[in-house]
């Protein structure tokens, strides 16, 4: 708790903003099944698009359902979709862009080409695609999201790892007759971890407006569960009443995407300075 506040303090203001919104739709995804205060799919409202009260913090949604409770859960799959995917995306463009700076020649080519392919094909026409053939679940959108955004992930952590691979102590380790792998791994990923913990937390609001995007199109998480885009879709029908079942997890998604920005932004000009 001292580090992080320590890490807090030393943020600026906009940074601090950031940290706030992200720790907290964080927590929500954590607890926020355990804090809602009915089931996900339960109708506890005889009427539609209630107005927020005591009883409903949210108002109640187009089937009668308790908005905060669903906003609580759907939370939970747009944080932890959203995280997976970037997580996978950069491990996997990372390694792979490891591979490539230590091996260079037919290798770089390989992979290199192999990932401008990738990255050509609109990320929504390839999930539509996908969903299309196999069907929506969870473990495909975090597929989809993952393989989507490996090559953007891929051509950062490549630039930088080349130049990092032409530093006088790496070539220091090759005269020792050092592996590929122990290069790769000891001496060149160690300096790359602050620019890909920045390009993590871009990935990620990518990610979650890729995934937002796809449920506002009925193709990503299914009812009776939704995450925050399958929200606004459902309850579209209530913008003409400024009801809080759509401007609720339309704020929810906005907030979770600027506080990420913001939060990078100063980590960027942090280490800048």
């Amino acid at each position: 708790m001292t580090l992080f506040l320590s890490f807090a303090r030393s943020l600026p203001l906009p940074g601090r903003i950031g940290l706030f919104l992200v720790c907290f739709w964080l927590l929500a995804a954590l607890a926020g099944p355990l804090l809602a205060p009915y089931a996900v799919g339960a109708f506890v409202d005889y009427d539609v698009f209630s107005p927020m009260s005591g009883k409903f913090w949210l108002g109640s949604d187009y089937l009668g359902r308790d908005v905060l409770s669903r906003l609580l859960w759907g939370a939970r799959y747009t944080v932890f979709l959203g995280l997976g995917a970037a997580l996978l995306a950069s491990v996997t463009g990372t390694s792979l862009a490891l591979v490539a700076a230590v091996h260079k020649g037919w290798v770089d080519e390989v992979v290199s080409r192999t990932m401008d392919t990738l990255i050509s094909i609109p990320s929504k026409v390839f999930a539509l695609v996908m969903v299309a053939a196999f069907g929506s679940s969870l473990w495909l959108l975090l597929l989809i999201a993952a393989v989507t955004y490996v090559p953007g992930n891929f051509r950062i952590a490549r630039a930088i790892a080349l130049d990092l691979a032409a530093m006088d102590y790496v070539t220091f380790a090759r005269a020792q007759g050092e592996t590929p792998i122990r290069i790769a791994l000891g001496e060149i990923l160690p300096n790359m971890l602050h620019p890909l913990l920045a390009d993590l937390g871009l990935r990620f609001v990518f990610i979650v407006l890729l995934l937002s995007g796809l449920s506002f199109l009925g193709l990503g998480v299914q009812p009776p569960h939704a995450d925050l885009g399958s929200l606004v879709r459902e309850n579209i029908s209530g913008i003409t009443e400024g009801a809080p079942a759509i401007i609720a997890p339309a704020l929810a998604i906005a907030t979770l995407t600027v506080g990420a920005n913001l939060l990078i932004h100063a980590l960027k000009k942090g280490k800048t300075a």
